[in-house]
């Protein structure tokens, strides 16, 4: 009798389980971007969280929360209850800061779920048109020939735009001076306005910027040149072999979330991502699909993070 007790507690208490998530969500989605509105992560986050706030009957609430490189609104989520109501979108900046932020409240690899990646797209290389510098090749002589002096913007250090950044720097051998910012937008401004000499934009971020003529596009960070600025050669291409560096976007909640409901979102954004809205927005955004199951992205997130550690350690990179 004892045995058949606890085989209906377990059912019951999967059947529970298994309620909730189809009645999920009942109220309110909130997605924490802990980036600025208008960041790379920020766009794709707007744009799955209309098309899931459609397939849902609820909205979907996006708030900003930048700040320590993503520490803190990632924070935010590592404390919310585990229902599925708080997630947070981040980007590649999530693999980097578990190696250079030591002291994190938070354990990065045990305290959160990965759900779904939202997708990726390269970062490009923009100068000011006054910085006089047409190509990667020629930015990298000056550099050489003035050691020190020559700066670029990040969106925050330990950021996707940082690490990128700093692989070039380490494969081209320059000595340049890292200036990090809260986010894109302020990173942009200041190349703009020539206070940087470069910045590798996420490329939906910068395109506008480059069609009005106010930034010129060096190079892109992919292997192979994006379907929304064919004419611009990759790094690789101007004279840096191999360089290749993509910026990742992700849906991660906390950990202890119902698998069920882990899963039922996934699906949701994998739907999302074949509607002809999300396709078209993503082909004017340079952006491209990373279809993964939760276990294929959590294993991905792991090898980020073990990648971005070793860059971090060559580059001696440090919070700041």
């Amino acid at each position: 009798m004892k045995i058949v007790r606890l085989a209906v507690i377990a059912l019951c208490a999967l059947w529970a389980s298994f309620a909730g998530a189809q009645a999920w969500p009942t109220k309110p989605v909130k997605i924490i971007v802990p980036f600025t509105a208008g960041s790379a992560t920020d766009i794709l986050a707007r744009t799955f969280g209309q098309k899931l706030s459609e397939y849902w009957g609820q909205p979907v609430v996006i708030e900003n929360h930048p700040g320590a490189g993503g520490t803190i609104g990632t924070g935010i989520v590592a404390n919310a209850p585990r229902d599925g109501y708080t997630l947070l979108v981040h980007s590649a900046a999530y693999s980097v800061n578990p190696s250079l932020y030591p002291d994190l409240p938070f354990d990065t690899r045990k305290a959160f779920v990965e759900i779904v990646p939202l997708g990726g797209q390269p970062n490009v290389l923009v100068v000011a048109p006054s910085a006089g510098i047409k190509s990667v090749q020629e930015l990298i002589t000056q550099a050489k020939q003035k050691p020190g002096t020559i700066n670029f913007a990040s969106a925050g250090a330990g950021s996707g735009t940082h690490i990128n950044a700093e692989k070039f720097k380490l494969a081209t051998g320059i000595d340049v001076v890292h200036i990090p910012y809260k986010g894109t937008p302020e990173a942009l401004t200041d190349t703009i306005a020539g206070r940087t000499t470069y910045y590798f934009s996420p490329i939906s971020a910068a395109l506008p910027h480059v069609k009005e003529g106010k930034l010129l596009a060096l190079g892109v960070s992919s292997a192979q040149r994006s379907s929304v600025l064919r004419d611009v050669p990759t790094i690789a291409e101007s004279g840096v072999p191999g360089f290749d560096y993509n910026l990742w976007v992700g849906l991660f909640g906390p950990a202890g979330m119902p698998a069920d409901l882990v899963d039922r979102i996934n699906k949701d954004v994998q739907r999302a991502l074949a509607s002809p809205e999300i396709k078209e927005r993503f082909a004017s955004l340079g952006a491209e699909a990373m279809p993964m199951t939760p276990a294929q992205f959590k294993k991905f997130v792991g090898d980020e993070i073990d990648a971005s550690t070793r860059i971090v350690k060559a580059a001696n990179i440090k919070a700041q």
